[in-house]
């Protein structure tokens, strides 16, 4: 066996194993049913996503096969209680989200996509019957759910949206284009943000697939191409012209767009939970590479460099896993704010996007290549930094509240 072929063998699994990222022994702080849920997303991530992950993200398609194994995990649905939805504490969605974002990132899109906002939006906004007819089947992901709030001219201003909706008898007539919504090429329910020409008010449709499978007319998608990042969940353009909705499927309590703020409100920090994860993934496979790879007759593990590198990169995991467990406790004793999540995403987007920088730098030329898993994790967390909310958003955000000085209208 030459040098190579046992570099390679030696790498061919310990480049995703788990290591010890616990240094202030965080994980003391789960409870049975946290640790169980961490455990079962962990081995569905071993066992079933990383074998195939590569390959559907170089081809950027879905992984539909997926789809049932994830259906008995008992995380889709997350924090909503009842409905067939697991109930999850803070702190065990916070864990389901590091560790399928430490598998691959358009999983863990999907999951947000489908549990937090589509779902999270009808559990929040609709009526009673509403929840009752959609959140049981999408909980079992015999729905799969979308949400439609971003258009082509409005992302971190979405409250200026352009999409209507005109009020005919018993019907809705909509209006517009959205933009990088994912599922919706595929979803069987698409919760649809629009303001009202008659009151100028922002509301929220449920748009649902015709008994045969098609989509209404004037629901067209065109799935975006050319993506560096997220390659393998379908984030689709859409284009609404005349599309007809029944009063039925409009969501009882979405009445204007604070609804849609409340709703946001409620799913931040998941990013900040899956930037960790990003940042475990690729520190993990810096340090088996470092101990693996050899320059000088040496492994690169033991110089100076590498180490230095090591050190900063586990401290600024950590430094993201604190601001994670921290806000775990803030959410549940209802104390989170918009500022302290503005803290959390900006802080933990730039830490991680860097240590997966540093982890492709220690990996050298093989940190390019998708068998070494790190340039996924590094592209997808572009994705990250720029989702709910940019840098430079939160930033302003967090300056007003410092200063009660607004630097943008």
């Amino acid at each position: 066996m030459t040098i190579e072929d046992q570099f390679t063998a030696a790498l061919a699994k310990g480049l995703t194993d788990a290591r010890d990222t616990d240094p202030y022994l965080l994980m003391g702080k789960l409870s049975d049913a946290d640790r169980a849920v961490m455990l079962r997303v962990r081995g569905f991530v071993n066992d079933r996503v990383l074998p195939v992950i590569n390959g559907y993200w170089e081809r950027a398609e879905f992984p539909f096969e997926l789809l049932d194994p994830l259906s008995r995990l008992g995380i889709i649905g997350s924090t909503i209680r009842g409905y067939g939805c697991p109930g999850l504490s803070r702190l065990g969605a916070g864990m389901a989200t590091v560790e399928m974002s430490r598998g691959d990132g358009s999983m863990n899109t999907f999951i947000g996509v489908q549990s937090n906002l589509s779902m999270g939006t009808i559990n929040m906004l609709g009526s009673e019957a509403q929840k009752q007819r959609w959140l049981p089947r999408m909980a079992a992901l015999e729905l799969i759910g979308a949400f439609a709030l971003t258009e082509p001219g409005h992302g971190s201003d979405s409250v200026g949206l352009e999409t209507t909706a005109r009020r005919d008898g018993g019907h809705w007539v909509l209006k517009g284009r959205k933009r990088w919504i994912g599922n919706a090429s595929h979803a069987d329910v698409v919760v649809i943000w629009a303001r009202d020409e008659a009151d100028a008010k922002v509301k929220a449709f449920v748009m649902e697939k015709n008994d045969d499978g098609t989509y209404p007319d004037g629901y067209q998608t065109a799935v975006i191409t050319g993506k560096v990042g997220k390659r393998a969940i379908l984030q689709p353009d859409i284009a609404l012209d005349g599309l007809r909705i029944p009063e039925a499927n409009r969501l009882a309590n979405a009445n204007s767009f604070r609804d849609a703020s409340a709703v946001l409100a409620s799913t931040r920090g998941g990013a900040s939970w899956e930037c960790l994860g990003h940042a475990i993934a690729a520190y993990e496979a810096a340090v088996t590479y470092a101990g693996v790879r050899e320059q000088f007759g040496r492994p690169i593990a033991s110089y100076q460099l590498v180490q230095h590198k090591l050190a900063n990169m586990l401290a600024e995991l950590t430094a993201i896993q604190l601001m994670c467990f921290r806000m775990a406790e803030l959410q549940e004793a209802g104390e989170w704010t918009g500022t302290m999540a503005s803290i959390a995403k900006m802080h933990g987007a730039q830490k991680a996007r860097w240590i997966c920088q540093e982890a492709r730098d220690i990996l050298g030329g093989n940190g390019l290549l998708l068998d070494f898993h790190v340039s996924r994790h590094l592209t997808d967390m572009e994705v990250v930094h720029t989702y709910e909310g940019t840098d430079s958003i939160q930033s302003l955000l967090i300056g007003r509240a410092i200063t009660g000085i607004p630097a943008f209208k």
